[in-house]
């Protein structure tokens, strides 16, 4: 075999790039995307996990059988538990609570020992997860703490890595170079490198609403953090690895817009990238909508989809957290107005017999049941359309019972929501209800 990894640290980096087309329709400027979710772990992170824990072997920082400790969103602690489990260093990591499920199960997945620490509270709490990583560094024999927010190696990684890699894949032949920023080890580095042989490069930054950042490097202020949603950037510190001074313009997003563009990415470009994925897109769109005139675009998406699935790929959780986009902009009075004049055929029908379910039939044999419950959900999330077959939407959730039958045979299948289809002889002549039972003791028994 002549082509291989001696490892797979060795398979970092070399992430392609694409051009988006369908999310970026009616935006002038080109916008070009990195997908460094191609890493072998994931994400960017990839780049610094090797990268600082060469450096503290190099050192003498990190010794055989040590073990590697850091505070982290999720990313960067499987970029060190990559590394750790090649060449058998033990791994504590210390993650706020608003991280994903996927992120947690990734790390104790790798044998790391993870603690989640409250994400609602000061920097310098002794619960934060900053605190909490510091205090199990100066505690457990034998240890390093990575410390990417501090840690110069976290922006001498995407200087000596990052910036050099897309220049290669560019030549140059780009205009901005914009990515999300948290610890600020991405944008000051590649920035950097990028800076030093493409003099007119711009360096954008995206931070979401409630970071302290972007108000900081447009007022030169300090302002209270407030708490968001995405995960990876911003912050309620200033990173000693973020140097202001390599950034020409920063953007602002907001959670809803990152969650609705990460699933567009999907949906769209087939791109299966995480939340600051999203994030990234979007500040591009808006920073290209600010310019004068047409741009060449560059964009880092820094990590996977798969880390999300519980969250923004997870329709329940989009809808429960009023990210869900409907696109339903009616107002009541149109809606009333608009009920006379057309509908479903199982509607009509329901309409017309004032029931909220019906029987659906494959000539003589009864299919399944229709319902206004289980069409309305899936009409409104537009995962089916007015003019699909009416056995898109059937449900079995039902029960048979002649109409000789007593009452009580059916009492249990209508408290636990199950129709019930009364049959005289071979055919199907009625739809028994809850309220039908209710008007029946109101009218036929003593009380």
């Amino acid at each position: 075999m002549s082509t291989f990894k001696q490892n797979v640290c060795e398979a970092i980096g070399n992430t392609p790039i694409v051009k988006l087309n369908r999310v970026t329709a009616g935006i002038e400027s080109e916008i070009y995307v990195k997908l460094d979710y191609m890493n072998p772990g994931g994400s960017v992170k990839d780049r610094i996990g090797k990268y600082i824990v060469e450096k503290a072997i190099e050192r003498g920082d990190l010794k055989p059988g040590g073990t590697i400790i850091e505070g982290t969103s999720g990313n960067t602690g499987v970029g060190l538990a990559m590394y750790a489990a090649i060449y058998g260093y033990k791994t504590i990591f210390v993650l706020p609570d608003k991280q994903s499920i996927e992120k947690i199960n990734n790390l104790r997945a790798f044998g790391a020992k993870v603690i989640v620490t409250p994400t609602n509270v000061e920097p310098d709490d002794p619960r934060s997860y900053y605190s909490v990583s510091r205090r199990l560094a100066e505690t457990t024999p034998n240890s390093f703490y990575a410390n990417q927010y501090y840690n110069l190696d976290n922006q001498d990684a995407h200087f000596h890595s990052t910036g050099p890699e897309i220049f290669e894949q560019t030549e140059g032949n780009f205009d901005v170079f914009l990515c999300g920023v948290g610890t600020g080890g991405t944008i000051s580095g590649t920035g950097k490198y990028l800076k030093s042989v493409m003099p007119n490069v711009k360096i954008v930054g995206v931070d979401p609403v409630g970071s302290i950042l972007e108000p900081f490097f447009r007022t030169k202020k300090i302002v209270e953090a407030h708490s968001y949603v995405i995960e990876g950037i911003g912050e309620d510190i200033f990173p000693g690895n973020l140097d202001f001074s390599i950034i020409d313009d920063m953007v602002v997003v907001e959670d809803k817009e990152s969650f609705l563009m990460t699933r567009a990415l999907l949906t769209k470009e087939g791109l299966y990238a995480g939340g600051s994925s999203g994030s990234a897109v979007v500040g591009a769109i808006k920073y290209a909508q600010k310019l004068k005139e047409p741009k060449r675009i560059l964009v880092l998406l820094p990590d996977s989809g798969n880390r999300y699935t519980g969250k923004i790929y997870n329709d329940d959780w989009m809808r429960d957290n009023g990210y869900w986009d409907n696109s339903f902009n009616a107002t009541i009075r149109e809606v009333l107005s608009a009920l006379d004049k057309g509908s479903l055929p199982a509607v009509k029908l329901m309409k017309e017999y004032n029931v909220s379910q019906i029987p659906v039939y494959r000539g003589s044999k009864l299919i399944g049941m229709v319902s206004e419950s289980k069409l309305l959900r899936p009409l409104f999330e537009s995962q089916i359309s007015l003019n699909d077959n009416i056995t898109i939407g059937l449900e079995n959730n039902f029960i048979l019972v002649d109409s000789n039958d007593l009452l009580e045979k059916v009492a249990n299948a209508l408290l636990n929501k199950t129709t019930v289809l009364v049959t005289t002889g071979e055919d199907v002549t009625a739809i028994l209800t809850d309220i039908d039972i209710l008007n029946y003791m109101a009218t036929h028994r003593p009380f």
